[in-house]
């Protein structure tokens, strides 16, 4: 076990507490998803993990170990974890390999600058080996500071929504290379996102929060086929939600529908297309079917009268 959290209370505000005993279990050597909407507390549950908030009750126990948070170390943090936050707090007249190479040792200098060369690689930033903090972009001070904590090969990664300064492309090759990167190091991840469809092929948990409370703990397949209500259901992006007694007019088992999951066939409910739009690698289709409005993606433009059924 690599990190154990036992009937944890924390909270900003003592006449609202965001953690209630709250308690989660994670495996070493794991890419894990800390997901939910802004405010849920992601990043909070990360800081405390990190040591940089004090708790009120319960523990915290990393590979066996109780952690003692601010109040037990003279420098905030854990020595065996590494925490990218949105703040990234770079040395500002320090190159951006000087930065990264920060905290690797002087000893062996070859040896050093080949890591920093491997790490610059792996967060697309080899080109920019000379360049000050200041003269980036807000998302390549962000992979500078994910250099930078890989350096030390920790043995627990935190990312706070490492992907949201990046455009699509740059996300794109970050997530493969930083992935297989960890994985090859044997460093266990935990990264908070509110963008899970773009990270799902990578992860081996999701971590759901609402409000501070656990919401569903599985692994990427069996969440988002299996989400435990609808505000899982919505993490993973657009879905068709039915209410019970939509359920039972369509005859169908699940509230919840990916617009990939409802066909176009032959047989099944009638159905009018209302719209119908080129969206890249599909038509984005909305259509109605008895007096239900549903989201549909097909191959082919659409339009007029057509049958829908469902998959499950």
């Amino acid at each position: 076990m690599l990190l154990e959290i036992n009937n944890l209370y924390f909270s900003h505000n003592k006449d609202q507490p965001l953690f209630q005993n709250f308690n989660l279990k994670l495996d070493e050597g794991k890419i894990i998803a800390l997901a939910g909407e802004s405010g849920c507390g992601k990043s909070t549950l990360l800081s405390l993990i990190y040591g940089l908030l004090n708790w009120e009750q319960g523990e915290i126990i990393f590979e066996g170990q109780k952690l003692m948070g601010p109040k037990g170390n003279l420098v905030p943090g854990e020595p065996e974890m590494k925490f990218v936050a949105q703040n990234f707090d770079l040395m500002p007249y320090a190159t951006v390999a000087e930065n990264v190479g920060k905290f690797i040792s002087n000893i062996n200098l070859a040896k050093k600058k080949e890591t920093v060369n491997e790490l610059l690689n792996v967060v697309g930033l080899s080109e920019f080996a000379n360049v000050l903090p200041k003269n980036l972009s807000g998302g390549q001070q962000q992979r500078v500071a994910i250099a930078r904590a890989l350096s030390v090969l920790p043995k627990l990664l935190l990312l706070d929504e490492p992907f949201s300064h990046l455009d699509f492309a740059r996300k794109i090759e970050l997530r493969e290379k930083l992935f297989r990167y960890v994985k090859e190091k044997n460093i266990s991840l935990i990264i908070s996102t509110h963008e899970l469809q773009d990270i799902i092929p990578w992860l081996d948990q999701i971590v759901i929060l609402e409000n501070g409370r656990l919401i569903q703990n599985d692994n990427a397949e069996k969440t988002y086929k299996n989400p435990y209500n609808i505000y899982v259901a919505k993490l993973f992006g657009e879905v068709n939600i039915f209410s019970e007694s939509e359920m039972n007019n369509f005859g169908i088992s699940n509230f919840a529908y990916y617009p990939h999951q409802i066909k176009i066939t032959n047989t099944g409910f009638d159905a009018e297309v209302i719209e119908s739009r080129f969206a890249g690698n599909h038509y984005w289709n909305k259509i109605k079917s008895k007096n239900k409005e549903i989201v549909v993606h097909t191959e082919k433009k659409m339009e007029g009268d057509i049958k829908i059924t469902f998959s499950e």
